[in-house]
């Protein structure tokens, strides 16, 4: 028989962890951002088919994986926007194309994505409008018109940005060259605020001269921007071989030279503009007399504060995704995904994406016709994947 003292001393069997409601939260937060994450939860049973459902948790999830969203897919810009997924069942997203209308303006250009955001220009009625491919919720906010006369003549870059990642206000940045003649004066930028629903001050600044280069005005090319640190990127093309850069924090400004040797050569897709390892600016660049190596560059700054560019790696392309002699040829750059650091190549014998820091590659499609793609990069909450496709 146990002693009056043993039996003071048994205790009662502790709860299982997954009987708590916060606790079980926070281990189902810990779930990687994948789409099929939170349904595979959502069928254990009714009880974390609850908590996974709750809005309030959804944002959290949100927030919790928004500095590595998986790469959902790539949008193609020159298909009214087709959705090219990149990711298997039952990870696979369906997302529709761009919801077109006839008064969007009958016309209209795609300037970038990110946050979870698509930034498209319509020229007919000098707007931009931002796409939410996952909810489908849209604004459109008329352009100032000290860009918009621009705009509408000779394009203009763009960007949209959240800085929360999941915060409901965002800001659309827009810049455009300004001048009469070849020769622009100076780079206009101007900020656009969901928040406040004003656009901020036109902020300029003096585009330097250059007498060589191409016989067209230097403009600012309607790609995707790279983001680096507090600054968003745009390759200027044209007359003036530069990179414009808009600072973000200091509401700034300021054109930044490329090497003239390599910009020279850039043809077919040959320069990408990236953030690369650290944080820093970086372009990858495909010479048009060696389209099977690819050059990836990054700009440092020295401790006597002088900024230069060097070659930070080569990746020979060809050997990495196993080419024949036949298939070497024709390699172009057409989309890169700075959260995932994956480059989009198109080839003659099909659409590749590369890991850059694995170099590991997957073939996504067969197509060998000439596009431009824009990541899509996002924590997708939105519904439930079909179950066929769970089981496969």
């Amino acid at each position: 028989m146990s002693s009056p003292r043993r039996r003071h001393c048994r205790r009662s069997p502790a709860a299982s962890p997954l009987e708590d409601d916060d606790l079980l939260s926070e281990i189902l937060l810990r779930l990687p951002p994948q789409p099929s994450a939170l349904p595979r939860a959502s069928a254990v049973c009714k009880r974390w088919r609850g908590l996974v459902c709750d809005p309030r948790f959804r944002r959290r999830f949100r927030l919790r994986h928004r500095r590595n969203p998986p790469l959902l897919g790539f949008f193609n810009r020159f298909d009214r926007l087709s959705f090219q997924p990149t990711l298997d069942a039952p990870d696979r997203v369906p997302l529709g194309p761009f919801p077109f209308q006839r008064n969007d303006g009958g016309y209209f250009v795609s300037l970038g994505c990110r946050h979870g955001l698509l930034l498209v220009f319509l020229p007919g009625i000098l707007e931009v409008l931002v796409w939410d491919p996952v909810t489908g919720d849209r604004h459109r906010v008329a352009i100032p018109p000290a860009v918009a006369e621009r705009a509408a003549e000779i394009g203009v870059g763009g960007a949209v940005c959240r800085a929360a990642g999941d915060a409901p206000h965002f800001q659309v940045v827009l810049a455009v060259t300004d001048g009469n003649g070849a020769q622009p004066r100076r780079a206009l930028a101007c900020v656009y605020s969901s928040k406040t629903g004003l656009w901020g001050s036109l902020i300029s600044t003096p585009m330097p001269y250059q007498a060589h280069g191409s016989q067209f005005s230097a403009i600012v090319c309607a790609e995707d921007a790279a983001l680096a640190g507090d600054s968003l990127y745009w390759p200027l093309t044209g007359k003036l071989n530069g990179i414009l850069e808009f600072d973000l924090e200091k509401q700034r400004l300021a054109v930044i030279r490329v090497p003239v040797d390599m910009w020279g050569k850039r043809e077919r897709n040959g320069f990408k503009l990236i953030r690369a390892e650290g944080g820093v600016l970086g372009f990858l660049f495909i010479s048009h007399s060696d389209c099977c190596a690819a050059q990836l560059w990054k700009r440092i700054t020295g401790c006597d504060g002088v900024a230069s560019w060097v070659l930070a790696r080569t990746i020979q392309l060809d050997k990495l995704l196993s080419l024949e002699p036949e298939e070497k040829g024709g390699i172009e750059m057409v989309g890169f995904a700075q959260d995932n650091s994956v480059l989009l190549l198109r080839t003659v014998i099909g659409l590749f994406m590369i890991h850059l820091d694995s170099l590991k590659f997957k073939k996504l499609s067969n197509t060998t016709t000439m596009s431009r793609y824009f990541p899509f990069e996002s924590v997708y909450t939105a519904g439930y994947i079909l179950v066929t496709e769970m089981k496969k």
